[in-house]
Order: structure tokens, then sequence, then C-alpha cells
């Protein structure tokens, strides 16, 4: 079985035989899996009337569980924006019934937003179109070669996650 990626790797290798390929083979197949993701990501979202941005957020609270709120504070370390992005972004998704402020009961001065049952409606089912769409283009592996690359992947990304790399592994990366 053959792809795109062996002819372009094969190509390299005949005008830089001096280099070891060997990352092109992997990172270029994961930055063209990456474009499909984000193009069931988007076909997902859009299904259901929101922006990646939207589910990014609704998705934070969704998971937050018990009665799906958060502080911006957390909200912004889950989706990792500025606070004035999130600001905007609360507005908008507020203004859509999406969400809803309402005082924190642990802090005078702060606010929680929560997710209202709207949101939860369309966050859910966005949820559900996405991993029908990833559950597509994990078809072709077997459910032990699903878990393997699961895994592989942790090995990769571990680095990026650690405190002392100063990354998350990037916002709503599972919903």
């Amino acid at each position: 079985m053959r792809d795109e990626v062996d002819e372009l790797s094969e190509a390299w290798a005949r005008e830089r035989p001096d280099l070891d390929l060997a990352p092109v083979a992997v990172f270029s197949r994961i930055s063209r899996l990456a474009r499909h993701l984000d193009l069931a990501r988007r076909e997902a979202f859009s299904a259901e009337g929101i922006e990646a941005w939207e589910f990014d957020v609704l998705a934070a609270l969704r998971r937050a569980g018990g009665a799906y709120e958060l502080s911006p504070g957390r909200l912004i370390r889950e989706t990792l924006v500025t606070s004035g992005t999130m600001t905007n972004r609360v507005d908008r998704l507020a203004a859509q019934g999406f969400v809803e402020r309402h005082p924190d009961p642990a802090d005078r001065r702060g606010v929680l937003v929560r997710l209202t049952p709207e949101g939860r409606t369309v966050v859910d089912r966005a949820f559900t179109r996405l991993i029908d769409a990833e559950r597509t283009l994990l078809a072709a592996l077997s459910d032990d070669r699903r878990d393997e690359l699961g895994d592989l992947l942790r090995t990769l990304l571990v680095p990026f996650s650690s405190p002392s790399a100063g990354q998350g592994t990037g916002p709503a990366d599972r919903g």
C-alpha cells in the first residue's frame, strides 16, 4: 500500500540522499491527517451551526460536569486564549443562548459561565458528529492498531504537555 507521502519521500531521497528522511514519512502523514481532521471538525460543527471556537468553549463547559460551569479564568486555561478573547466569546455565546453568566457564590466579585440546556444540546450533537467523523478516519485500523497508534502519539506529545514545556496540548483536542 502506497500513498502520496511515499512519492514525496522518494523524491527527497533522490534529491537529498545525505539526509535521514524518516521524520518526513511520519510528520507529512500526520500533517495530512490533521488537514482531514480539521475538515471533519468543521463539517461536524457547521452541521450544528457553530464554529470551532464555539465548540471549544461549549465543550470545556460540558466536560466540567455537574452544573456545567467554569470561571472565565478556567475557560481561558482550557481553551488557551486571552482574557479579552474569552470575554468576547462568552458574550457571543450568551447572545445565542448557549451560555449564561452567574455570580460565583465563592467570590462576590467573580462570575461563573454556565452551559444552558440549549448549549448542552448543541455541543452534544456536535461532539457525536465529530466522534462519528473521527471513527471514519480511523476505520482502516483494527482496534488494537488504533490503540497502538494512540499510545505512540502520546509518547510524542508527553514532552509538550509537561509543565516545564510551558505548553498544553492545545484547545479542544478531543472536544
